[in-house]
């Protein structure tokens, strides 16, 4: 038997991208793609992905539209659900590309090498700290 056909071939062809953090939803759009950093590598998720879940990393999160630009976040870790062409990203902090700072990262990444590291947590501590500061960096280069 044949699968009824869709109501709109619009919508099949998009995504609907929620973007929330514990204070607030950042973004809430539809997109045709999204690019999310996953703490083992970069995914792709265009219409009609199969359902997933994912563990974030640090780094850049693309949003696509068929219209306007594509928006760029930085988000600090977290966990995405793709299911029905909904791509869930809950993360601890989502900021835009625009507004992060090379200077702040500089000496994010600074601070972070000159902690103590002579223990397997504070060991821990000073790897996730410079994660998030080199991935800061490379999307403010990369803007």
């Amino acid at each position: 038997m044949a699968e009824p056909a869709s109501e709109s071939p619009v919508l099949d062809k998009q995504l609907r991208c929620i973007v929330v953090t514990p204070e607030a939803t950042v973004r809430d759009e539809l997109a045709t793609f999204v690019a999310l950093p996953l703490y083992d590598g970069e995914l792709g998720v265009a219409p009609g992905h199969s359902p997933m879940i994912g563990r974030l990393g640090y780094g850049e999160l693309r949003i696509s539209s068929a219209v306007g630009p594509t928006h760029r976040y930085y988000v600090d870790g977290g966990f995405v659900e793709v299911l029905n062409n909904v791509v869930s990203v809950l993360t601890n902090r989502a900021v835009r590309a625009e507004d992060l700072s090379a200077a702040a990262a500089e000496e994010q990444l600074a601070a972070a090498r000159a902690r103590p590291a002579n223990s397997p947590e504070l060991m821990a501590i000073r790897d996730r700290l410079e994660q998030q500061a080199r991935a800061q960096l490379r999307i403010v280069q990369n803007a």
